[in-house]
């Protein structure tokens, strides 16, 4: 059965401090979870800039950075399913990268996308394929495997009839790249989750699950509601039908992640509700 874990990102407002973070980690045991997963930039002190700009974006990475990450995660009895991490400090040293994963426990890296990168342009994908190939090589060769992970600009159309993402799918090596799935950010841009998983088949090793819909507070004033992250089972997409396609893939783990929109405006308390669903299904 896969790991039920949760993101780093999504705790980042409630594990500033070495004892909040213990107890955050504490309430993700009671409600299921045992695992973890985590950002290389959330486990080492990060810059005023990047605390600033994620704060922006609606997602605070907060203070993190400066605890005992090693400890924590050992204390808490939780398994590190993966460590997110750029592919430019995986391609600058690919040694340091897989030496950081083994001392968490994890053979996993994770690379979230390209900031600032035409994800439109067909030439640039196919370049970014074979920089994904020659970095998972050099993390094989440490006992380390590479995963990509997608958001929405995947989807966009670099060919009539193909998309960034199935580009990528395509002329990565699967003996040096696979996929971390995000079924959330593909329903966002309008792309079918459960026909991409098709696609992927056992290369897709971990699932990025959320749930997407809308949350009314109060009598509306038109009849139109914003869509959002959601608590898992309380959103519109097909989570169950995905689930069962996860778990014939042969998933590791099903990582649970949002960056907002919280019942209660609380990502524990909102782990604590999606969790109900994960329990029922894995």
């Amino acid at each position: 059965m896969p790991i039920k874990a949760v993101q780093q990102f999504m705790l980042g407002t409630v594990m500033n401090k070495e004892a909040q973070a213990a107890d955050t980690m504490r309430k993700m045991k009671e409600a299921g979870y045992n695992g973890i997963e985590l950002c290389g930039f959330m486990i080492h002190p990060s810059g005023m800039m990047v605390r600033l700009m994620t704060r922006a974006a609606g997602m605070p990475v907060g203070n993190g950075g400066k605890l005992d990450w090693l400890r924590l995660v050992k204390d808490s009895g939780l398994k590190v399913v993966s460590i997110h991490q750029d592919l430019g400090s995986v391609e600058r040293d690919p040694g340091a990268v897989a030496q950081e994963a083994g001392r968490f426990g994890t053979d996993k890296i994770v690379i979230t996308g390209m900031y600032r990168f035409a994800y439109n342009d067909k030439d640039a994908v196919r370049e970014l394929a074979q920089r994904l190939n020659k970095a998972g090589d050099a993390l094989r060769k440490e006992g380390v495997e590479l995963l990509y992970h997608n958001h929405n600009c995947e989807f966009l159309q670099v060919a009539p009839n193909q998309n960034a993402y199935q580009l990528l799918l395509a002329e990565t090596d699967p003996d040096a790249v696979n996929f971390e799935f995000d079924s959330y950010w593909c329903a966002e841009c309008g792309a079918n989750p459960l026909a991409v998983m098709n696609a992927l088949g056992n290369r897709m090793k971990l699932w990025h699950i959320n749930d997407r819909g809308t949350r009314q507070e109060g009598p509306c004033m038109t009849p139109i509601l914003k869509s959002d992250s959601m608590e898992l089972g309380y959103g519109a997409m097909p989570l169950a039908a995905l689930a069962e396609k996860a778990k014939a893939a042969g998933v590791e783990a099903v990582i649970l992640e949002s960056h907002r929109n919280w019942i209660d405006k609380s990502p524990v308390k909102s782990f604590e509700r999606s969790a109900e669903f994960l329990n029922a299904h894995f």
